[in-house]
């Protein structure tokens, strides 16, 4: 891995890569940094045959592991949780440290966006969790579903009938949770891209097309162009890794 801007270096092991991606995350108001990670063809497409694993080579999969380790929580549909087949967070003796020296929790948490509670509650990610999930979810969902969700997850009740998702960083912040990974799907982001709540994207770009008439990154009828500025890119054979922060008034 090496970074080509600004500053070009070698970020052969891992400490030097946490380094390169330990930018401030913090605003004045205390509100929680979200930061999405995503990876995309070079036509745009972000899974084939449904999932992203086949996008992502060697560079990515170090990538994915250095980003979560500055994350407090996951923020994702439960939907890409289906698809994706999520586990539980890892918990072994090198990531602990790991995150302990990127200044977050032993063991990230997951939180789950969904207003259905389709969740497999027998998965590894509820029944043999290494830290207890969340579920972010609205009032109007089952009540007798989000009870026995409620038995295995920390359940977050933001907005009636369509998930808040400000109240629900508002939520995240109240339980320490200050560094909110998004991994998506694209009507996740899409929720994010309506509020404004993204601050920063880092982007892998595959070096393939993919063809197909599958998802993009973000899914929303709203139109309008956020800008954001360039921070760094990486490289690692012929991936790119881009990472973008949100411009912003102040």
């Amino acid at each position: 891995m090496r970074r080509l801007h600004p500053d070009p270096i070698d970020l052969d092991d891992d400490g030097a890569l946490d380094a390169a991606m330990r930018a401030p995350r913090r605003h004045d108001d205390g509100r929680p940094w979200v930061f999405g990670n995503m990876v995309s063809s070079l036509d745009g497409a972000i899974s084939v045959d449904g999932v992203s694993g086949g996008l992502g080579g060697e560079g990515d999969r170090r990538l994915f592991d250095a980003i979560r380790a500055q994350a407090d929580v996951v923020l994702v549909g439960a939907a890409t949780v289906r698809v994706e087949e999520y586990g539980a967070p890892g918990d072994d003796e090198a990531l602990v440290a790991r995150r302990t020296a990127n200044g977050v929790a032993n063991v990230m948490r997951v939180a789950i966006v969904t207003r259905s509670l389709d969740l497999d509650l027998d998965g590894e990610l509820f029944a043999r969790p290494t830290s207890r999930p969340l579920v972010i979810t609205v009032a109007s969902s089952d009540d007798d579903r989000r009870a026995r969700v409620a038995a295995r997850a920390d359940v977050i009740v933001a907005g009636d009938d369509h998930v808040d998702l400000r109240r629900a960083l508002d939520e995240l912040r109240a339980r320490g949770l200050t560094r909110v990974l998004s991994e998506g799907g694209p009507r996740l982001n899409g929720q994010l891209f309506e509020d404004d709540l993204l601050d920063e994207l880092n982007l892998t770009l595959s070096p393939h097309l993919a063809g197909g008439d599958g998802p993009t990154m973000v899914s929303t009828p709203t139109a309008g162009l956020r800008p954001f500025t360039r921070h760094h890119v990486l490289s690692h054979g012929d991936e790119l890794f881009l990472r973008y922060l949100r411009d912003r008034v102040t």
